[in-house]
């Protein structure tokens, strides 16, 4: 454990000093030795080293440690300036920019302001303590939260097939290589920025496996992270040189030609590839189509961080934990309140167990390539290329595709919003559409979607044949 460290008290109050002993922000490192050298006093005295005692049996494997949320110090710079200055000791002149946490404001302000003292509203004198305490009980809570996220004994032990087809770092995953050539193979093809599991992420939170289970031929499209390749990609080259190529190896599958599903980001790439290659279908699940539309803070938040994000080297990719930046800047208060109410949890509860499974993908990102950084905030967010009918790929417009096509959108995401999807029902007017009561991740790895999700889209690929 790390020693106290002596300003957590004047920052968080005294009840708050554990902070920087419990969070490890980066994992310790062990001081080297050397077997080798015989202790200090056995060397001394000239005896011969004692012998080593060997090990029984194989190694015990350690699972890495966790360091989510990610990014931590984000994460605790904005507790302590939410909830920090509330946290004083005392406030002696009743407001709280002038508590004990902010001393040196006070005679700025006096300059400035001579009459504050007077001007100034008066505070009950029980709301200075009470606000004290609730800020310390919000803190513990969260604190207590990633505690028990980082000691949790959860860890996804479900194996990922073999990848018959590879590119780059990008791989193809097939879940039901003994399926018949009667099976209706499917491309899954999801987010550039979150691991590919998110779609297989449990054994009974895995739309890979029910799609197989209901005698569909799934593949996932494995991106992981740009290697020295996919780091000078742009957004086309990602259709042209790996989703094409990727659509290829499925069709070598079956004689059938087979449909594509598409994830978020992942919907809008598979929508380029359909209008580009012939395919038996398209389903686009939380896809985002027309930016301009959904003016929340999240889309302005993005707007404005990529750019400069992306403004390093062209061959060096966005870091993970940059692109958070703006997802949870959007809602400051959204983690501090999951990591609270994950606190309460019984650890053993399924409810515990889904969520760190579901925090371990979110803190397991993966990093963008800069071009393609440079295209997202240039074609989409600024631009609206996609619902202005002005994206491009090969020099062709992205047009609807001429095959039959799903939508699902969650009315409760909160990350793509209906304003930014729904456009996406005029651009495919003949498609089914779907809203269901749920966010965006939970969506596709939620409660309830074995029974909401699955069933429509194994329906819908079952009324292809």
């Amino acid at each position: 454990m790390w020693p106290p460290s002596p300003a957590a008290p004047w920052i968080f109050g005294n009840a708050k000093s554990r902070l920087l002993p419990r969070i490890h922000v980066w994992p310790r490192r062990r001081r080297a030795r050397f077997p080798s050298w015989p202790r200090w006093p056995t060397w001394a005295a000239g005896q011969p080293p004692r012998p080593r005692r060997p090990r029984q049996g194989p190694p015990m494997p350690h699972p890495p440690p966790r360091l989510g949320p990610r990014p931590m110090a984000l994460h605790l710079v904005l507790q302590t300036l939410t909830l920090g200055p509330w946290m004083g000791a005392s406030w002696s002149s009743g407001w709280p920019p002038w508590n004990a946490v902010w001393p040196f404001w006070k005679p700025l302000w006096e300059a400035y302001w001579p009459n504050f003292r007077a001007d100034r509203p008066a505070w009950p004198a029980a709301l200075p303590a009470a606000l004290s305490q609730e800020a310390a009980a919000r803190l513990d809570a969260f604190l207590n939260g990633v505690e028990a996220y980082h000691a949790h004994p959860y860890r996804r032990a479900l194996p990922d097939p073999p990848p018959f087809w590879q590119a780059g770092t990008t791989v193809l995953r097939d879940y039901a290589p003994e399926a018949g050539p009667q099976a209706q193979p499917i491309l899954l093809v999801p987010s550039l920025i979150n691991r590919a599991h998110i779609l297989d992420l449990a054994p009974e939170r895995s739309l890979c496996r029910a799609l197989a289970g209901a005698g569909v031929r799934p593949v996932l499209l494995d991106w992981d992270t740009p290697g020295p390749e996919e780091a000078r990609f742009t957004l086309e080259d990602y259709v042209t040189r790996r989703l094409m190529p990727a659509l290829a190896a499925v069709q070598t599958l079956a004689p059938r030609p087979p449909a594509v599903l598409g994830y978020c980001m992942g919907g809008l790439l598979a929508l380029a590839l359909a209008a580009c290659r012939p395919v038996a279908g398209l389903a686009l699940l939380a896809t985002p189509w027309d930016f301009q539309a959904a003016d929340t803070p999240l889309f302005r938040l993005v707007r404005a961080f990529l750019p400069a994000l992306a403004a390093g080297s062209a061959t060096r990719p966005v870091p993970a934990d940059l692109l958070q930046a703006p997802f949870i800047l959007a809602d400051p208060g959204a983690v501090a309140r999951r990591y609270a109410s994950f606190s309460r949890l019984d650890p053993a509860s399924a409810r515990a167990r889904d969520f760190v499974a579901i925090e371990d993908w979110l803190n397991d990102g993966v990093d963008l390539a800069t071009p393609t950084a440079h295209d997202i905030a240039r074609l989409w967010l600024t631009a609206n290329a996609p619902a202005r009918g002005t994206w491009t790929v090969q020099g062709h417009v992205v047009r609807p595709p001429h095959a039959p096509a799903l939508l699902i959108q969650g009315t409760r995401d909160t990350l793509v919003p209906r304003t930014a999807s729904a456009p996406l029902r005029t651009f495919l007017p003949g498609a089914r559409v779907h809203d269901l009561p749920q966010g965006h991740v939970g969506l596709v790895a939620g409660r309830d979607s074995p029974a909401h999700l699955y069933p429509l889209v194994i329906e819908w690929l079952h009324a292809l044949s």
